[in-house]
């Protein structure tokens, strides 16, 4: 067997001075030892079980002189003495098996160092050594998600656990140009190669259209040129139709609160969509969902009936107290307001993908070809189909924007929920840009409000029925606390500004605090990695992906500095009056 971790007490740099539960205070006798140890590297400290030994994170390395300066002028006087400590936060245990000839690390700490116990250094080939057996997730390979190489040995490859990764929720933050759309891309090209993947990535600005191969299939949101040419599920275009809007959803886009008739608008409204759907099924002779069908049911129903029903209360004259006198009905020119707003939403080509699908949207079994579009994984498909689903939103309109796409996260959760244990398959949500649609702060009338509170059901509940949550921004601080909080593992990049910095501070272990101090540091593809998915937590180098994202930073001087210039006016126009981008 190999003696590579046999550690000598003749190579000790130091002695255990004080135990706190997972801190240790050791003592560095001489300066040359002293300058073998930087904080944030790791460190070796002898257990008091055979076989194991303490890994801990250097924290703060301290010189204080005890008795002062030396007398400038006074050659007789004795040098100082000088107190030489090194704070050392426990991480983990390194079990050496000898029985089997492995050696294993675990992130539990059976034991504490004892007063004078020796401790190392971990570098040259012992540190490779070790990263190898870090890289290794235990015996189950098949759980490896590789990200790049660690920091402190790149001849060592980092993984994380992929089981853990996704079951705990995650989060990937860094600001602008520091990589962080280069990570998502390299975690979901790994995704896409596995035979059953399944994942969905909420592509706002259509960054990820170059992710391209077997593993990977693109949809986008409809919009205004996708009307005309007729385009449909088959050619990769969505429709998310009015009817699959949830009833505080349809509160929030078709009525004005600030209205003083919008507690009855409401009313209405949800009496006319339920009518409506009992229609339907009625026509369908679907008779044995009437008696239990909610107004959030995903029923399909005509809008053209709740109109109809609307204007008839508007201009409704009833029957007076007296025969043959008639008065004005309970909501007569009450809901004017409310008729223009969903008639002017009907007529909008900018949501052309709520309300102007055609009939294929109305049809009974569209629910399920969408879902088995967007949400079955990669064996689950009839036709050719990638296990990860690039949705771009790029022409969704801003101001409902959060609505639509906690539409599609609504609509992963709710087949998850519905889906017998046995026959449920995991996926996978990519949040990026996830500070637009799932907020901090909401106004009461926004429609965030409605995103916020879908989101953060599936980051509370989400793990239970196999939906795994990754939150991907470059601004922390402005990402909904309450999600935030529920995701227990980290992958954050270089961020410079304090708010955002702080938020993955709370994010981070007491005994890892000192991390985030790294975080304006970083350089540009270099990460830290913390959570429940690393057995430890350190800096990784994030590796190129194959496909790069269409997110990289524009040269401004090199371009300026060209002779020729770009007459790209012209087509910017046009394409901004079409509404989409011809290339």
């Amino acid at each position: 067997m190999s003696t590579i971790f046999s550690y000598q007490d003749t190579d000790a740099l130091g002695t255990v001075r004080s135990v706190d539960t997972a801190t240790v205070i050791v003592h560095v006798p001489t300066p040359e030892n002293l300058r073998k140890l930087q904080v944030n590297r790791l460190a070796v400290l002898r257990s008091s079980k055979p076989g194991q030994h303490l890994i801990g994170i250097i924290q703060k390395i301290s010189r204080t002189s005890i008795e002062g300066e030396k007398p400038a002028d006074d050659e007789d006087s004795p040098p100082p003495t000088e107190l030489n400590l090194v704070r050392i936060a426990l991480i983990g245990t390194h079990l050496d098996r000898r029985s089997t000839d492995t050696n294993v690390f675990v992130r539990t700490l059976e034991t504490v160092p004892e007063i004078d116990a020796k401790c190392f250094a971990l570098e040259g080939e012992v540190l490779t050594r070790f990263m190898e057996i870090i890289a290794s997730i235990g015996e189950n390979t098949a759980q490896r998600l590789s990200l790049g190489t660690y920091t402190l040995d790149e001849t060592a490859e980092a993984f994380l656990n992929g089981n853990k990764f996704f079951q705990r929720h995650a989060v990937i933050v860094g600001g602008t140009g520091s990589g962080k759309s280069w990570t998502t891309a390299k975690v979901l090209e790994q995704v896409s190669k596995l035979p059953n993947a399944n994942a969905i990535i909420f592509d706002l600005h259509g960054e990820y259209g170059p992710l391209q191969g077997g593993g990977f299939r693109h949809f986008k949101i409809a919009g205004p040129s996708d009307l005309d040419a007729n385009r449909s599920l088959k050619d990769g275009v969505i429709h998310l139709p009015y009817w699959l809007l949830s009833y505080d959803a349809m509160v929030s886009m078709f009525i004005d609160r600030s209205d003083n008739n919008a507690p009855n608008q409401a009313m209405v409204i949800s009496r006319a969509v339920i009518a409506a759907k009992q229609a339907y099924l009625s026509a369908k002779d679907e008779e044995t969902l009437i008696d239990n069908f909610t107004i959030d049911s995903p029923i399909p129903f005509d809008l053209a009936a709740v109109l109809e029903k609307l204007e008839e209360l508007d201009t409704q004259d009833v029957e007076g107290a007296r025969p043959g006198t008639t008065k004005a009905g309970e909501f007569k020119g009450k809901l004017g307001r409310l008729i223009q707003r969903l008639k002017n939403k009907q007529t909008d080509r900018r949501l052309g993908f709520l309300f102007q699908g055609g009939d294929q949207t109305l049809e009974f079994n569209w629910l399920e070809k969408l879902s088995s579009a967007l949400i079955a994984g990669s064996k689950d498909q009839s036709d050719e189909c990638g296990g990860v689903k690039v949705v771009n939103f790029s022409e969704v309109p801003s101001d409902i924007l959060p609505l639509i796409v906690s539409l599609v996260a609504k609509l992963a959760f709710s087949v998850q929920q519905w889906t017998a244990n046995k026959d449920r398959h995991p996926i996978a949500l990519f949040c990026d840009e996830a500070h637009l649609y799932i907020p901090e702060r909401t106004s009461t009338d926004s429609s965030g409000e409605v995103s916020v509170q879908i989101f953060e059901r599936i980051a509370k509940e989400g793990r239970k029925y196999g939906l795994g949550l990754v939150v991907i921004s470059q601004r922390p601080s402005e990402v909904n606390r309450t999600v935030m909080s529920q995701c227990n593992n980290l992958i954050a990049m270089r961020l410079t500004n304090g708010d955002d910095q702080n938020v993955v501070r709370r994010l981070l272990p007491d005994s890892l605090g000192g991390f985030g101090d790294l975080l304006p540091i970083l350089d540009t593809g270099e990460a830290l990695v913390v959570g429940d998915a690393t057995l430890l937590p350190t800096r990784i180098r994030i590796a190129e992906p194959e496909n790069k994202p269409d997110s990289a930073t524009v040269a401004f001087w090199e371009e300026w500095a060209k002779e020729e210039g770009k007459d790209s006016i012209s087509s910017a126009v046009a394409n901004w009056r079409r509404q989409s981008v011809q290339s």
